[in-house]
This record gives structure tokens, C-alpha cells and sequence, in this order.
């Protein structure tokens, strides 16, 4: 049996069954092209759900970094996560995706442009799909390095992503806690980079869940390390969780990076002497730490809001 049977079947059924008929009743059956594609990168993205939990749960059990009596707030966060990884991440990693880039690149090629693609700015990488599909993740890794430096550099920007930085209870569930308005810059921004280096449709959501599956291990609350070298080659749970260590105004934070430790290491923003802290913003309003889903959405439209008239005192740090 083909590996991929089980996927394969699985997204028949769930095309046949919820995405065709949810398609029909709203009117958007010219959609249906895409339909497969779709449910294929939702049953994906449930898979790894699954995958992260199996190897999530028994490192935070093993070596916990916290134990909390009360851990409510961190069923808001698993919310967070069946959105983004089985709801809105499916959608918009491979259908808006896709429609952009065959829309884009018909443009280009009618008015005598050639699509822009790895291959064509780097010639030795044609018939070496294994060295591109990294290079994908190190200009992927590397493009989500600035964006997310940038959204503690902006006081506007952190507003949003300080939804992120506000549980003090952080799990590996915590990876997708994020505002849906930081959600909708950072796929602007990873899009455009995928699409400048013509990444394909196909293999766009692959990267996405390869990269989120090891940020939400590095989200773990778990006592794991990856040693002196392999601190250095991948992001580790104690790399990340010094960056989001107990913030306060003024105070710059470090290790941005969500993969690769490189560009922390370049551009001086890394700290490997941390052991593993307290987590939290003290700075945000504590329905940003223990609302639920749709407080907490709502109070970083607030933060925004008296950022934006000049009424949230200065929270952000680069």
C-alpha cells in the first residue's frame, strides 16, 4: 500500500462530505478545482496535530520545566491550534496560495516575463529537488527571522503579536496562539517570499508544516537541550524560551528565530545563557493571558487601538 493511501482517502471523504457541500451552499463551486488539495493539506495538518502531541506530551510530562495546578488557560491555546493547523492554515497555505501564484504567473508569462524561481537565480540547483527543497526552508527560515524581529520593533506590531507573548502557561500548543491580524501580516509575508523564489504549490505547505512542527517543539514545556553544537544548528525549547522570558518595558528581547539559531547568531541577537524562565508579558491586560479565544482576539484589537492614539505606554523591545 502506498504510504500516502490512508491521506489520500481520507481527503476523498472529506472533500466529498464537507468541503464540496460547504462549497455548494455558499456559491463557490469554481472552487471545486482546488477542493481535493484542500481537504488533502487539512488531514495533513490533522496529522500533525496528532505527531507533535505524541511527541510533545511525553517530553513535558518527562521533564517539565512547570507544573501548574490550574492550566486553563491552556486549552484556549489548543483551540488556537486545530484553527490554524486543521481550519485556516490548510486554506490559505495551498488554496489562496495557489490561486495567487497561477494567477500571478499567468500575468507574468502573457506580458513576456518569466516566472520568478530558485532554479532560475541559482542554475545548479535544476535537477536537484532534495538542495532546493532546503534552501526553501533556510530563505523561508531566514525571511521569518525579520518578520518577527520587526513585530517586537514596531509598539503597533506588538501590540498583536504580545497576544503570543502573554501566557505565562507556554506549551507547545502555544505556537499558534497568535492574533488573526499578526496571523494575516505573517502570511502576507511568507507568501511573498514563497512567491519571489517560485516556491511550488505542492510543496509550499509542505514546508509550512515542517517549520511549525519544530516551532511548536520549541515552544515545549519540557527541560530539553540540544547541547552545545545542536544548540547552534536547531532551535531548542531552551533557545526559545528565553525569548519569551518575562518582558518589561525597555527590556530587548533575543533569539527571534523560529528554525534555525544562524541568523541570531548573525545578527547578534542570541543568547545561549539562559536557563529556562518564567514566561508572560506583565505589561499586557490579563485577558491577553487568560481570556478566552474570542477575549483575547478582542483585547489585542484594544492594545492596538490605544497604541495606535498614543495611550499604550511603549511595550515593545528589539
Amino acid at each position: 500500500m502506498s504510504p500516502t493511501l490512508p491521506f489520500d482517502l481520507a481527503a476523498g471523504w472529506l472533500e466529498e462530505h464537507v468541503v464540496l457541500p460547504a462549497l455548494y451552499a455558499v456559491g463557490l463551486m469554481n472552487w471545486e478545482e482546488v477542493a481535493f488539495g484542500w481537504a488533502l493539506f487539512a488531514v495533513y495538518g490533522a496529522a500533525q496535530v496528532v505527531l507533535t502531541y505524541a511527541v510533545c506530551v511525553p517530553l513535558e510530562r518527562w521533564r517539565p520545566v512547570e507544573r501548574w495546578p490550574d492550566a486553563r488557560a491552556v486549552t484556549v491555546d489548543i483551540l488556537y491550534t486545530l484553527i490554524s493547523r486543521v481550519g485556516l492554515l490548510p486554506f490559505i497555505t495551498y488554496v489562496m496560495f495557489y490561486r495567487f501564484q497561477v494567477t500571478l504567473n499567468g500575468w507574468l508569462t502573457d506580458n513576456g516575463f518569466v516566472p520568478p524561481t530558485l532554479e532560475g537565480f541559482f542554475p545548479f540547483l535544476l535537477g536537484r529537488p532534495a538542495l532546493t527543497f532546503l534552501l526553501y526552508v533556510v530563505i523561508l527560515d531566514f525571511s521569518e527571522y525579520w518578520r518577527h524581529r520587526l513585530s517586537h520593533v514596531f509598539d503597533w506590531w506588538y501590540s498583536l503579536h504580545s497576544l503570543h507573548h502573554a501566557q505565562r502557561q507556554m506549551t507547545f500548543w502555544s505556537d499558534d496562539r497568535n492574533h488573526l491580524l499578526d496571523d494575516i501580516i505573517g502570511f502576507v509575508w511568507f507568501m511573498g517570499v514563497a512567491l519571489l523564489i517560485g516556491i511550488p504549490p505542492l510543496q509550499f505547505p509542505l514546508l509550512v508544516l515542517l517549520l511549525r512542527f519544530i516551532e511548536s517543539l520549541s515552544h515545549a514545556n519540557a527541560r530539553l537541550r540540544f547541547g552545545r553544537l545542536g544548540e547552534r544548528l536547531v532551535v531548542s525549547p531552551r533557545f526559545h524560551r528565553a525569548h519569551h522570558g518575562l518582558m518589561a518595558a525597555g527590556v530587548a528581547s533575543v533569539n527571534f528565530g523560529g528554525v534555525l539559531p544562524w541568523w541570531d547568531m548573525l545578527f547578534r541577537t542570541a543568547d545561549f545563557s539562559h536557563d529556562y524562565v518564567p514566561t508572560g508579558d506583565p505589561t499586557a491586560e490579563e485577558a491577553l493571558a487568560t481570556g478566552s479565544y474570542a477575549q483575547q482576539q478582542w483585547a489585542g484589537v484594544r492594545r492596538l487601538a490605544r497604541t495606535l492614539t498614543g495611550r499604550e505606554p511603549h511595550a515593545s523591545a528589539s
